[in-house]
């Protein structure tokens, strides 16, 4: 069996989502978003200043209530936070991968800050740069 040519080019990460596809997308973001900053004990300013949301709108993503859509770079911070929240766990126990992120940490990028605080200043770059950081940890880099 042959192999076929693409036809078309690839636009990168959710080309061809259509309008209810984008909504969708968001829900179950915000839904996976609500559970690890449970998980995590951030406080309601700290969570949505993670995401890059307002207060508001981040109390009704709580409640459930909440049928907005996430912007591209809010979606990828929940998709950074996800990956970050998974490394965690699967490099420290249950119980200090949900607190790591709230722990003040001697880390040549965090300088004894709270990798959380770090988070929200950086934005997403540091997000991402958090995850590559537990990944090469975990040994994954």
């Amino acid at each position: 069996m042959a192999l076929q040519p693409v036809l078309q080019e690839f636009a990168g990460p959710g080309a061809g989502l259509s309008v209810y596809d984008n909504d969708r997308v968001s829900t179950v973001a915000a839904k996976a978003y609500t559970r690890i900053a449970a998980a995590w004990k951030l406080n309601n300013r700290t969570a949505a200043e993670l995401i890059a949301v307002s207060p508001r709108t981040w109390a009704r993503m709580k409640t459930g209530e909440w049928t907005g859509r996430l912007n591209r770079d809010q979606l990828l911070r929940v998709s950074a936070i996800t990956g970050l929240y998974k490394a965690l766990h699967l490099f420290f126990g249950e119980t200090l991968a949900d607190r790591w992120v709230g722990l003040r940490n001697k880390g040549p990028m965090f300088a004894g800050r709270e990798p959380v605080e770090i988070m929200i200043e950086g934005g997403l770059p540091v997000i991402m740069e958090t995850r590559n950081y537990v990944d090469a940890l975990r040994g994954g880099a």
